[in-house]
């Protein structure tokens, strides 16, 4: 094999550890604002961003609700008025489609629609679909090749309500 080769297999090999790393980031992040959510030992919210990440709301109903938030601090206080021990959701579970992740160089954007489905604490029930757009970077520690999320903007696509229908056997 050449050199060129081995170099055109190696551009490969990262582009698809990058492309992995990125789907972890989201996914991690989306099971973490879960409700309930499983969490691992050593996983945080606060882990998953960079420390001068930007978390926005953009479009006419994320704008006004979220706006722009300025560090992993603000983001991570943000998102815990959601999460229990707030009481927000009963159940909230996020799903992903139509992903679309670049790479150029150490930069990585992923795009993503999101549906999520939440019940509230207070009976009521919906359906949310969003448009994500994610600016990812590595980890200046380099912990296990991760990228962290450095700027992600959400947009509100429609949303519908909907029925939580209570576990088998679990009192409501």
């Amino acid at each position: 094999m050449n050199q060129s080769i081995v170099e055109t297999l190696q551009a490969r090999v990262s582009a698809l550890e990058v492309h992995n790393a990125v789907r972890q980031t989201i996914s991690r992040y989306m099971a973490l604002c879960d409700v309930p959510a499983l969490v691992l030992e050593g996983e945080s919210l606060a882990r998953l961003f960079s420390e001068d990440a930007v978390w926005e709301g953009i479009g006419p109903q994320y704008a006004d609700k979220f706006g722009r938030l300025m560090g992993r601090e603000q983001i991570v206080a943000m998102l815990k008025r959601y999460l229990p021990p707030s009481p927000h959701f009963s159940t909230n579970v996020h799903f992903l489609t139509s992903e679309h992740i670049d790479i150029e160089g150490d930069k990585a954007k992923g795009r993503w629609i999101m549906l999520q489905a939440s019940g509230y604490v207070d009976g009521k029930a919906e359906l949310i679909a969003a448009r994500l757009e994610v600016d990812f970077m590595p980890a200046p520690d380099d912990r296990d090749s991760a990228w962290l999320i450095r700027h992600l903007r959400t947009e509100r696509l429609f949303d519908a309500p909907w029925q939580v229908n209570p576990a088998r056997g679990v009192p409501t």
